[in-house]
């Protein structure tokens, strides 16, 4: 392959690689903007709907009559609706037509009427993934109750995601053809002069004469390069020279004690190489893992370890459930969401409840119980993990946050450092973790720390 095509080859790939990197970055920005659209218009919507309650409240209505008043009032936006139910049975929906009647779903409107307080979550549908939010509703006067449910067709706002994701990508592989075209051109014109020297250079190896020099003419570039290549070729003349003589004087030298050496090699056993190869990779990976947790301890010291910013309890709740599943095959559950924001280290309470989801997998089987949950109680905020394992014994609770202490897990992995990280992070937000009872046995981290709301 030819230096213009290795040039324009890397240039092309240079540039793909820059708009790959460009098209996921902003794949992964729209979703993620799409995913925070979501949320807020379902949080949006939850606090419209009390909004609108609290100003009606002394009309006289029935639990039924609201609703249909406040479905009268509010129109939903695009791939959204909006329906109600009463006593949990389908009541009214919105005029705008949805791509699916999911209040024909007499699975999910049982779901739904199980709420009883303001739920979100997403179902598979045959229109694809839907979010939804569910807020219970009762009217004073009436025993009936009454469910306004918001429904929002992600997949169809992601289709809208995609297509503008595509459309990019074909204006960047137009991009990439004309940059390719123009790159070849460019080093066509560049490599030109080189090539002369090139022709040049190959007349001097044909002949293995290396006294034979390059006629320098001019004062350009071309000229400069000839320059630097008989100086190149003066450097090897007496390169050359001098490997001759240093193999001839190595030939000598070292042919005694090279001799030496491969008899004391031969004579060395095999049987235990391979194993002892085996254990030292081993204490190697286990000793390099000590010492980054060793530096994240180190850390914990110094006052820049925490990062504080806004954290949304509820989305680090789930986000930590999801980043653990794949940490085993439990039943994994998210026990219960804090809806409140505070002033926090998302990473490193992150890093703190997988280490302890992590503590969770090591001692349990496949198919038991893990479970994350968050709260905010009496201006403090709790995070715990809780599992259905074997427990953690009453004289072990308060010596397994040290450094250096396990507490006997099925694996036997770990160096014990894991715990202490768990309490440096806890720590370094002003709380506390520990193991308290859990009421269906198992273990039961939590880590406590004060709330510190968002200036």
């Amino acid at each position: 392959m030819s230096a213009r095509a290795r040039i324009v080859g890397w240039m092309l790939l240079l540039v793909a690689l820059a708009l790959s990197v460009s098209l996921f970055a902003t794949w992964t920005i729209l979703l993620a903007g799409l995913d925070d659209r979501v949320n807020a218009e379902l949080r949006n919507e939850t606090a419209k709907l009390r909004s609108y309650a609290a100003t009606v409240e002394r009309t006289g209505w029935t639990v039924s009559e609201l609703l249909d008043s406040y479905l009268a009032v509010n129109v939903p936006d695009r791939w959204e609706t909006f329906f109600t139910l009463v006593d949990g049975r389908a009541d009214s929906i919105t005029g705008i037509t949805p791509p699916i009647r999911l209040d024909q779903d007499e699975e999910f409107v049982g779901v739904l009427a199980e709420a009883t307080v303001a739920t979100a979550d997403r179902v598979d549908t045959a229109a694809g993934t839907v979010r939804y939010a569910t807020i219970p509703v009762r009217v004073t006067g009436d025993d009936r109750t009454g469910h306004f449910v918001v429904a929002i067709f992600y997949d169809r706002h992601r289709e809208e995601v995609v297509e503008a994701v595509r459309v990019l990508a074909s204006a960047a592989l137009a991009s990439l053809a004309l940059a390719g075209g123009a790159g070849w051109f460019v080093a066509g014109r560049v490599l030109a002069p080189v090539r002369l020297v090139r022709q040049a250079a190959a007349q001097i190896t044909d002949s293995s004469d290396l006294t034979r020099r390059l006629t320098v003419t001019g004062n350009d570039d071309v000229a400069a390069l000839a320059a630097t290549f008989n100086h190149m070729l003066d450097r090897l003349e007496r390169a050359f020279a001098a490997q001759r003589e240093f193999v001839d004087d190595a030939g000598h030298e070292l042919r005694t004690p090279i001799t030496v050496v491969r008899g004391h090699l031969e004579l060395m056993g095999e049987d235990d190489r391979a194993e002892t190869l085996a254990l030292v990779a081993d204490e190697l990976a286990r000793m390099n893992r000590i010492v980054e947790d060793l530096l994240t301890l180190a850390k914990a010291e110094q006052p820049d370890f925490l990062k504080p910013e806004e954290v949304e309890l509820a989305d680090l709740t789930v986000s930590v459930v999801a980043k653990a599943r794949a940490l085993g095959d439990r039943r994994w559950r998210v026990e219960e969401v804090a809806e409140e924001r505070v002033l926090a280290d998302r990473q490193r309470l992150t890093q703190a409840l997988v280490q302890l989801t992590a503590n969770a997998v090591r001692h349990t089987g496949v198919g038991d119980l893990v479970a994350v949950g968050s709260s905010v109680r009496d201006g403090l905020v709790r995070l715990w993990v809780r599992d259905s394992g074997p427990g953690v014994r009453a004289e072990d609770r308060g010596r397994i946050f040290e450094r250096f202490v396990r507490g006997g897990s099925r694996t036997g992995e770990g160096a014990g450092l894991g715990l202490a990280i768990v309490r440096s992070i806890a720590e370094g937000h002003g709380g506390t973790v520990g193991v308290e009872e859990s009421p269906g046995g198992g273990a039961l981290f939590v880590m406590k720390f004060p709330a510190k709301e968002v200036g």
